[in-house]
């Protein structure tokens, strides 16, 4: 493969993901805008599928595994191929995986005015353990390509923001795991931590990827 489509073929891919990771934060605030009126701080992102405009978020979980995928695509043309780029791309390619799977699994959603995680069905179980592993899977592979981009002479600049979004989404995950048990009225702030994370990271590397290139 000659470098000229390869440049071309990465700057695409980088673009789609950031608009992809621009799309999803957009349809997420605009859902909680529309009947029933989920709180954002309270409920979890997931409650968004469920109800009259519920088919717009799976739409969205969607996109997100779209938007994960270009990443990867735009991550696997920069640069030479490392262990560290490997094992990151295909663990970030198991976290996008994830998330298309949530589109077709609707999480239970307690009654009114309670807080917190329910479980109540299958499918709802699937839903919430293929969201976990997916967090923890996208987590882990930040971590391990941010350390990627450390030594990458393209991206290296891109560094602090990786790192930053790294620590943002591993924040928020961790808050989600403790408000499960001690704040369950603060689960959906938790979640949503850890989503900006999660797209700033995207967002921020694909950008980076752009810039990279003349």
């Amino acid at each position: 493969m000659t470098t000229q489509p390869l440049t071309a073929g990465r700057r695409r891919y980088a673009a789609a993901a950031m608009a992809g990771a621009v799309i999803y934060a957009v349809v997420d605030v605009v859902l909680h805008l529309l009947p029933p009126h989920y709180n954002p701080i309270s409920d979890a992102e997931s409650n968004l599928a469920v109800g009259p405009f519920g088919w717009i978020m799976n739409l969205n979980f969607l996109g997100r595994a779209v938007m994960t995928f270009c990443v990867i695509a735009a991550i696997s043309r920069t640069g030479p191929a490392t262990r560290l780029r490997r094992t990151g791309s295909w663990l970030l390619g198991v976290g996008g995986v994830c998330s298309g799977v949530l589109a077709f699994f609707s999480a239970d959603v307690h009654a009114a005015g309670a807080s917190g995680l329910r479980v109540s069905t299958t499918e709802g179980t699937i839903h919430l353990y293929v969201a976990a592993f997916g967090f923890l899977a996208a987590l882990a592979a930040f971590v391990l390509l941010t350390l990627w981009i450390r030594t990458s002479t393209e991206l290296r600049n891109a560094y602090p923001a990786a790192l930053a979004f790294t620590l943002l989404a591993g924040a928020g995950l961790a808050s989600l795991g403790l408000t499960i048990g001690f704040a369950p009225e603060l689960l959906g702030l938790a979640e949503r931590i850890c989503l900006v994370g999660i797209l700033g990271w995207a967002f921020a590397v694909s950008a980076a990827i752009r810039r990279s290139d003349p």
